[in-house]
Parts: structure tokens; C-alpha cells; sequence
């Protein structure tokens, strides 16, 4: 055997009794202080069985085990308790042949046993077998049921937590086969605790005197506060990665839902105040009843059965609940069942909900939490805790705080993002032209596309603008930055562009002032964002009587031009340089385009993306402008959807043009001699070619617009001088000389003798005006036709 004799003698002689027995339980030797405790000397009790002994009947286990308090029967008849140890004997086979028990009186416990017994950490003793040997009080507490009832038990019957009972049991068998101690944490419950709670375990062999491993003790330190301590900084530490992925204010809500629900919260809501989602100004008291809007909320429990609030609906919180107290009080509100104000919270959203499905049934602990970011209040999460059988207590309070600071801060980000898009968007809608002007010139349709992006709005332009002469001019243009700035000087520079265009400049010299204007904005601005002011632009004319189109560029990309016979091109113009650099000189390209041409400009969101090729994105633009719609509005989707990737980067400006000629049936025109002897004959040809078009009514005004301004180009300009008749959406009367000086408009006094012709012709006419040409200037009048 693995116990030798000598070894049992020697502990039979230091111990206060001892004996020893078979494997039935029969007495094999008796010492003497067993013989001063009970009475009896060896000869009368060795070879009896040692249950003879017992004053009072225990279970075959516990006899069999021979651990614990017992009571024996004194030689005298009188009761001795005792309290026995137990040593297995074990054979070659690893099985019990006999035992070796210690007695002592139960108030005779040694000091180590006492330390054992008495431990706030729970131990046991356990033979090699894996059966219980001893626990101390702890152990037992946590087991729920005394010592007596584990003893000698196998620990696979004494836990009903299968999956947990075969790690302990491994580890058990482990340290008793290889005589390793082992350390590891486990998570789990107990039978006699109502939670699961974290274990750190200590397993240890214990040997007897030659070293054999004999049994296997344990200590198991409850670890639990330190577990949920280092949880809930994990939890923070993923909040932070979290909430916010998005600037969007219900995302960010779901987010901070879905991160409390089911670790933190069985379930949990996320209401915000009526002003958050709108423009109104954040009020100032938060007293009496509050209404709040659900604009997230979550459960463990499919479907979300404990919702009272439909998602997006608004809801009255009285001020005795939860939710309605943290607002007042600015910090977490914890709150459990029992308390009147609980109760009646509950049963008021029960009162509410559908019949046989209460919305609070089970709640047993809830938090309330005020959502506060720069001193502003905007909302409340809230926390609920059905299954989960813990209170909410101070340090969940704690966290709670912590995370809704995190969340409300996002909440705040995204709720001011969505103002300031909102706010830009409606300054860039109210700067864009909203219907384009009725003209001849070219047939138009557009698209904005406003960036979804984080960097916001950027500052896409797009106009037509109808010049004189029929002509026209279309512009796109894009300012650098985001936001409202960019919006605004989108404003300036749409403006601006508007006001060069009326002095009818041509493109390149158009562009070389707007460039001065940009210039001279950043410099003005002394701000960072300033500085970096700039800003492309395309600016092309369009002239439908002699079917040219004329543009130059600022740091744009070209438009693409898709001729009626399908073929498609992009139109060379001299690459300028952006607006705002500044010094660089602009140059005009020209291009004679086939009437039913399409022209398509566009703003540089529609083809650059940092994930795709630029000559791929434009092949893809000139490929979609050829697909056949009924109209241009068609064809604009068409290659919105076909070129744009699903969620663009950068606002998108889109406008295409199918140009228009005027005929020869519609347009006149007459060389005019320098004489003003030649100016009723100039006259009567105008009046003439009136009477051809249908125009009798117009005769009388143009008779005197003809005369005014022909007798001013010969009287103030210089040869060659040219009358030219539009009959288009108004009827034009143009004058050109070689000239380059300009009329003034002014008030004649009671004796001069001039100065009143052209107060004549802008009384008469709807508008007039001049422009520069190559050769001098021409002076134009419109005048109103009447419809047939």
C-alpha cells in the first residue's frame, strides 16, 4: 500500500485518537488516546464494526466517509462527540483498502483547521477520486447545503451547471493524475447564489509524507466586483469606437442602444426632446410633464415587447417618473420595484398597453439617464432589467453617466451638422436659379445633387442666363471648402457672375474679373478658412444665330458635347487656372456645333471620386449622354445613375443644353451707309421686312428705335455700320458701329437740343443695352411681341 504501517503508527501516536479500519468499515487498530476518549482498550473493540460504536444511526455515506461530527458511545454508556478525519488508504490500484481516522473533541480544533474553517474564501478538500473530503463554511454557503450532504459525494453530482462541472472535474482530475497546481478564472453561478459570478481557482495536490499525491485541495475567490469592473471599462472602450461611426442623430442613438442591450440592459430606450429634431431654440425650464420623442429603444426579447412608444412617436413622461426626474436632476436616476413611484409608473404604461401584453411585466430595476452635452440638455436613455436579477446599483449609475456623456456629446455633433446641412442646403436652393429663364437659344434641364457625405455641402453652382441678341450663357462652378462659407460665397460668385454677365463681357475677360473678385474676398477675410477661398468656373455663350458657342475655363473640367449623329467628344478649352490664384491671363475657346447638339457641363462631383478613374468615370458620362430619352430631364438621370457612384462624395452640378438656330427666315440685316440722308431708307426696309414677318403691330416703335440708333452711329460712331432685325421670343433691333464708345442714358434739359433719343428708345422698348464686340460695339433694344 501506498500509506505504509510505520507512517500510520507514528500518526496514531501524535494524534489525540486514532484508529484505523478496513474498506467494511471493520476495526483494524485502536491507539490509546482512542482508548482514554471512549473507554474501550483494543482487545474489546478491533475486529468490531466501527458503526457499533455510533450512539445514533448516520446514512451509509456518511459511515462510510467517516468525516464530520459524530456522536460515540462512551464504555460507560455516556455520549462523547467527536469530531473525525478520515485518510483514505489506497491500494496499488488506486482504490481505498482501508482509512485512517483522527478523533478529537469538537472543541479541541486545531488552529489550522480553525483558519480552514473559518476563511472567507471558499476551500475544499477532495481524494484523489474527485469525492468531497471537507469544506469550510464559505464552501458551503456557496454550495447552499451543509457539509454532511457533500461529504464522500463524487463533485459531478453536486452541481447542475454541466458545462462548468466538466472544466472543475477536469481540472480536479488533472492536478490529482500530474501533482500540478492549477490556476484558472472561471464565470458561472452557484447553487445557492441567484446570479453567475467570477471565480479565480486555485487547485493544489497535497501529499503525505513520502510524497504521493493523497487528495486535492481548492480555493475559489469570489472575483465578481473585479470582473464587472473590468467589463464595464470594456464597455466604455467599445462605446468609444462605437457611437458616433455616423453624424446622424437616430444612427447615434440606435448605436448607444444596441451597445447597452443585452450586457447592460434587458432593454433600453433612447427619447429625445421635441427641439433636438427640429429648428426651435433649446427651452429653458424642464418642469412639470415632459414630452419626449422615442427615437431608438431595443430588447433582449424579440419583437420588443416592453415598448410602451412607438419608434418616432411622442410620449408624456409625468414628472414623478424616471426619465422626467433625470432631465430635472441632470444626473442618473435609479429606480426599483417597490418604490410607489415605480409601481405607479409601471402601471400606467401597462394601463397603456395592448390587451394581454403588458409593456412592464417583470421589471424589477430601472435607470434613468439624462443625455447632456455643453451644458444642454437633450434627452434620456433609459434602462430596464427584467431577466437579469440585479438591481441597478451606484456603479451602473456611474457607467450609465459616463456612456450617455459619450453619446450625448455625438448626439450634439450630429444634431449641429444636421442644422448647418440643413441650413446650407436651404441657402444653396435659394441661390440656385429655381426656374430657368423662357429663350430660343437652347433647350435646358439640370440636376443637383447635394453631398451626404461627413464634410457637408459643398458649393456647386449652376446658371443660365440669357444675354442679348438670342444668345445665352451657361455656367458651372464649384467653390473649394464645405458648409455654409461655401455656400455663401457660391452666392457672391453666382451674383457676381449674373452682373458681369448683364455688362455682356466676353468669357475670358468675364472670368479674369470674377477672378479679381476672389481675390480680393480672401484677402479681406483674415480667418484661416478665408485664405484658403477659391473656386472653378466654366462660362460659355451660346449664339443661335450664328450656331457658336464660346467659352473659357478656371480651373474646370471641359464639358462634353454629344453631336445629333451620336457622336460624342469633349470640347478642347484651354485649361485656366482656379479662381483666386490670380495673375494668370484666360483664354476663350470656339466651337461651331450643329443645331440638336447636346452640350453637358458639369461640376468635377459627377466623375472624380478617389476610388474610381477619372478617363473611366468621363468614358462612362459620354457613353450614358448617348442613351436615347424622350427628353433632357430623362437623359439627366440617365447619366446621373449611370455614372455616380451609390453614395457620392461631393455635391454633383449637372447641366445639359440642346442648342437651337435661328434661321435665316428669322434674322435680317442691312449694311447702312454713313450718311444720315440713308436713314429713312434704312427705316423703310426695317418696316418692310416687318410687314413680311407679320409684325404690322411693332412698326411704329421699331420705326423709331431704327431711327434713334442708326442716326446715332452715324452722328457719334465710326464705319462700317450694320442694322440687324431678330424675330425670336421678342423682337431685337440691333445697331453695330466700329466704335468702342458707349451711350450713356441721360435727362435732356428744357433747351438742349439732343440727348433725348435714347430716353425715347428705353421708354419705347422693354430693354436696351450695349456690348463690346471685336470690331466696336453693338447697341441693342428688345421690344415685347404680342402673342398670336
Amino acid at each position: 500500500m501506498r500509506c505504509h504501517k510505520g507512517t500510520i503508527l507514528d500518526d496514531m501516536e501524535h494524534a489525540s485518537a486514532a484508529a484505523t479500519t478496513d474498506a467494511r468499515g471493520i476495526v483494524t487498530g485502536w491507539s490509546d488516546g482512542a482508548r482514554r476518549l471512549t473507554g474501550y482498550p483494543a482487545e474489546e473493540i478491533v475486529g468490531r464494526a466501527a458503526r457499533e460504536l455510533l450512539a445514533e444511526d448516520l446514512p451509509d455515506r456518511a459511515v462510510a466517509a467517516l468525516t464530520g461530527t459524530v456522536v460515540l458511545r462512551h464504555r460507560d454508556g455516556s455520549p462523547v462527540p467527536l469530531h473525525l478525519t478520515a485518510h483514505p488508504v489506497l491500494g496499488g490500484d488506486g482504490t481505498a483498502n482501508g482509512y485512517v481516522i483522527t478523533a478529537a473533541p469538537p472543541g479541541e480544533t486545531t488552529l489550522a483547521g480553525q483558519a480552514f474553517q473559518q476563511a472567507s474564501v471558499s476551500m475544499s478538500v477532495f481524494d484523489t477520486r474527485q469525492h468531497y473530503l471537507r469544506l469550510n463554511d464559505t464552501a458551503c454557503r456557496v454550495m447552499g447545503v451543509p457539509e454532511e450532504v457533500l461529504l464522500g459525494r463524487p463533485f459531478p453530482e453536486t452541481v447542475e451547471d454541466a458545462e462548468h462541472s466538466r472544466g472543475f472535474h477536469s481540472n480536479l482530475r488533472q492536478v490529482a493524475e500530474t501533482g500540478r497546481p492549477v490556476h484558472y478564472e472561471s464565470f458561472t453561478g452557484a447553487p445557492a447564489l441567484n446570479r453567475e459570478h467570477a471565480w479565480s481557482i486555485e487547485m493544489w495536490p497535497v501529499r503525505d509524507a513520502s510524497g504521493e499525491v493523497t487528495g486535492v485541495a481548492l480555493a475559489a475567490l469570489d472575483s465578481s466586483d473585479q470582473y464587472w469592473a473590468r467589463q464595464r471599462l470594456a464597455l466604455l472602450n467599445e462605446a468609444s469606437a462605437a457611437i458616433g461611426t455616423t453624424l446622424d442623430v437616430v444612427r447615434t442613438a440606435e448605436e448607444l442602444v444596441e451597445l447597452l442591450v443585452p450586457r447592460y440592459a434587458d432593454f433600453a430606450s433612447v427619447d429625445l426632446l421635441e427641439w433636438v429634431l427640429g429648428a426651435e431654440e433649446p427651452p429653458t425650464l424642464l418642469t412639470g410633464d415632459l414630452v419626449l420623442r422615442r427615437i431608438a429603444h431595443g430588447s433582449a426579447t424579440e419583437g420588443t415587447p416592453e415598448a410602451a412608444v412607438r419608434l418616432g412617436g411622442a410620449d408624456v413622461y409625468p414628472a414623478y417618473s424616471p426619465p422626467a426626474r433625470a432631465l430635472r436632476q441632470g444626473r442618473a436616476v435609479l429606480s426599483q420595484a417597490g418604490e410607489p413611484d415605480f409601481m405607479r409608473w409601471v402601471a400606467e404604461r401597462n394601463a397603456r398597453a395592448p390587451a394581454g401584453r403588458p409593456h412592464r411585466r417583470g421589471v424589477h430595476s430601472v435607470i434613468a439617464v439624462p443625455l447632456r452635452a455643453r451644458g444642454t440638455t437633450l434627452g434620456v436613455a433609459v434602462g430596464v432589467r427584467i431577466a437579469n436579477v440585479d438591481d441597478y446599483g451606484d456603479d451602473d449609475a456611474v457607467l450609465a453617466e459616463e456612456l450617455a456623456s459619450r453619446a450625448a456629446v455625438c448626439i450634439d455633433n450630429a444634431r449641429r451638422f444636421a442644422r448647418e446641412r440643413t441650413t446650407a442646403l436651404a441657402l444653396q436652393h435659394s441661390l440656385l436659379p429655381r426656374g430657368l429663364p423662357g429663350q430660343a437659344a437652347v433647350e435646358v434641364a439640370h440636376r443637383y445633387l447635394p453631398s451626404g457625405s461627413l464634410a457637408g455641402l459643398g458649393g456647386d453652382w449652376f446658371d443660365v442666363i440669357p444675354l442679348s441678341g438670342s444668345r445665352v450663357a451657361l455656367v458651372v462652378g464649384d467653390v473649394v471648402g464645405h458648409g455654409i462659407p461655401s455656400s455663401a460665397t457660391m452666392g457672391r460668385l453666382c451674383t457676381a457672375v449674373r452682373t458681369l454677365a448683364d455688362v455682356d463681357l466676353p468669357p475670358d475677360e468675364l472670368l479674369t474679373h470674377l477672378d479679381d473678385l476672389v481675390t480680393h474676398l480672401a484677402s479681406d477675410d483674415t480667418d484661416e478658412e478665408a485664405a484658403e477661398l477659391g473656386a472653378t468656373c466654366l462660362y460659355a455663350v451660346y449664339d443661335p444665330v450664328s450656331r457658336r458657342l464660346t467659352m473659357a475655363a478656371a480651373g474646370h473640367p471641359p464639358p462634353a458635347l454629344v453631336l445629333p449623329d451620336g457622336t460624342t467628344q469633349l470640347i478642347p478649352v484651354a485649361a485656366g487656372p482656379p479662381l483666386g490664384v490670380g495673375g494668370l491671363p484666360f483664354e476663350a475657346s470656339e466651337v461651331e456645333l450643329p443645331e440638336g447638339s447636346v452640350v453637358a457641363l458639369y461640376t468635377d462631383g459627377l466623375i472624380e471620386d478617389r476610388d474610381r478613374d477619372i478617363d473611366h468615370a468621363i468614358d462612362e458620362l459620354c457613353r450614358a449622354l448617348t442613351a436615347r430619352t424622350e427628353t433632357l430631364d430623362a437623359l439627366c438621370d440617365t447619366v446621373l445613375k449611370a455614372v455616380l457612384p451609390e453614395e457620392p462624395g461631393d455635391d454633383v452640378a449637372l447641366l445639359l443644353a440642346r442648342t437651337r438656330a435661328l434661321g435665316a427666315d428669322q434674322v435680317a440685316t442691312w449694311d447702312v451707309t454713313p450718311d444720315p440722308a440713308h436713314v429713312a431708307a434704312t427705316r423703310q426696309a426695317a418696316t418692310e421686312q416687318l410687314t413680311e414677318w407679320g409684325l404690322d403691330e411693332a412698326a411704329f416703335v421699331t420705326e423709331l428705335v431704327v431711327s434713334e440708333l442708326v442716326t446715332n452711329a452715324i452722328r457719334y460712331g465710326e464705319p462700317p455700320i450694320q442694322l440687324r432685325l431678330i424675330r425670336d421670343r421678342t423682337l431685337i433691333c440691333e445697331v453695330s458701329d466700329a466704335s468702342s464708345t458707349s451711350p450713356h442714358l441721360r435727362r435732356a434739359h428744357a433747351f438742349d437740343e439732343g440727348g433725348r433719343g435714347l430716353l425715347l428708345v428705353a421708354q419705347l422698348t422693354q430693354r436696351w443695352g450695349s456690348r463690346q464686340t471685336g470690331s466696336g460695339k453693338t447697341i441693342w433694344a428688345e421690344q415685347t411681341l404680342t402673342p398670336d
